[in-house]
């Protein structure tokens, strides 16, 4: 159970798989904890490396007072893959984890590879109205639904029990929610995107309530290597309703971008 520090602030990570071969980093969405990748860490784990890392504010790392920003996401990334020992890293990184994962392509040199899922270049692309239905105290009613905005009605109809106990366990509380929450809205590289020529993959579902799928196109259009995936009908949380088909495009991806993986 590795931990390690930024600036005090200490980050827990959990990595799987070979670690002579790719990693893959999972970089998550906003309030989530490391629950929202039990989709991807099966078809990832084996031919890479995964290793997945708890925000500040989330699971078992530190949870300073806020507001956070990017930028200090981003250096908290470097700081759980130096200590890993890695030399590059593809990045895959949902909603406030996209937007990492493009502020640590710009400022440091170990992404190999970005995927970027129900992501946008700039804050203010959020649904402002949507960010407050979002916020959500630690109880499990509460819990329940704020995941309306991210999950398709009849998803939501079946029962998410299952997910709300992981959230209980794993996700920000109120506070560091809103802390997470002013990084996204303080970010911006939309006049910049053309300096980050890692390859890129965006992945957007249609209905994205949070993050609306032209946001998607027109991150995929302002990266000089970037390539739009969309998938129709799917919600913020495409990565989880849509499992297998995200995880075909992004295991194509990877291997497509890998120095090494099992045949």
């Amino acid at each position: 159970m590795p931990f390690t520090e930024n600036d005090g602030i200490s980050l827990y990570y959990e990595t799987d798989g070979p670690t002579d071969h790719d990693t893959v980093a999972f970089v998550g969405d906003v309030a989530f904890g490391a629950w929202q990748w039990g989709w991807q860490h099966a078809a990832v784990a084996g031919p890479f490396e995964s290793l997945v890392w708890d925000f500040r504010g989330t699971g078992r790392s530190s949870a300073p007072d806020g507001p956070y920003s990017v930028a200090e996401l981003a250096g908290d990334l470097e700081a759980v893959l130096v200590d890993h020992g890695v030399r590059k890293a593809h990045l895959v990184g949902a909603g406030l984890g996209g937007m990492v994962a493009l502020q640590y392509a710009k400022r440091f040199s170990r992404a190999k590879t970005l995927t970027l899922i129900g992501t946008a270049a700039s804050g203010d692309r959020i649904a402002p109205d949507v960010r407050e239905r979002l916020l959500a105290e630690k109880t499990p009613d509460a819990l329940s639904d704020s995941l309306r905005p991210v999950v398709s009605e009849d998803v939501f109809a079946d029962g998410l029990d299952e997910v709300v106990e992981w959230r209980l366990a794993d996700d920000a509380d109120r506070p560091a929610q809103r802390a997470q929450f002013a990084a996204m809205e303080g970010f911006d590289v939309s006049d910049s995107l053309y300096e980050i020529t890692t390859p890129t993959l965006v992945i957007h579902g249609t209905d994205d309530r949070v993050v609306p799928v032209d946001a998607g196109k027109s991150l995929a259009d302002g990266l000089p290597r970037g390539e739009l995936r969309t998938f129709e009908g799917a919600p913020h949380l495409v990565h989880v309703e849509r499992s297998k088909a995200v995880n075909d495009e992004l295991v194509d991806f990877l291997a497509a971008n890998a120095e090494k993986t099992f045949d």
